[in-house]
């Protein structure tokens, strides 16, 4: 919870690619008091079956900025998703298609991770949600 002299940080992860909360993501949480200082790792956490990490430690007082990583390689190796699409459609789909990025079939994460880092201002909350696809993410401030 923020103070008049701290801010407050919270985030989901909801995977678009199948409509769902990405469950079980890995995320740490760093903060440093200004553009040169070094980063300072407060904690870590894993998001729960609704995509949202509920645990994150609290910001020291004079925090200028803040670090998310999130370790998104480990959900995409257990979390592949399947083709539901008939063997008939298959053809004018790769048609469709065609210079679309391929499956993830080769055990290789696009994105193996996803960090980001904003500014915050002391008494306000900020709540950054990730908007995860197995080749694109989106990350925008929430309320």
């Amino acid at each position: 919870m923020s103070t008049e002299t701290t801010a407050s940080v919270s985030t989901h992860i909801l995977d678009t690619s199948v409509g769902r909360p990405a469950a079980s993501v890995v995320v740490s949480l760093s903060a440093r008091g200004g553009g040169r200082e070094p980063w300072v790792v407060l904690g870590r956490s894993a998001t729960d079956e609704d995509g949202r990490c509920k645990d994150l430690p609290a910001l020291p007082e004079g925090t200028t900025h803040v670090r998310l990583d999130f370790e998104t390689e480990a959900y995409f190796h257990t979390h592949t998703h399947s083709d539901t699409h008939t063997h008939s459609d298959t053809h004018s789909q790769a048609e469709a298609q065609q210079d679309a990025p391929a499956p993830r079939d080769s055990g290789a994460a696009f994105f193996p991770e996803v960090a980001i880092t904003f500014a915050v201002t002391p008494g306000e909350h900020f709540h950054v949600p990730l908007l995860l696809n197995p080749f694109g993410y989106s990350v925008y401030r929430g309320s």
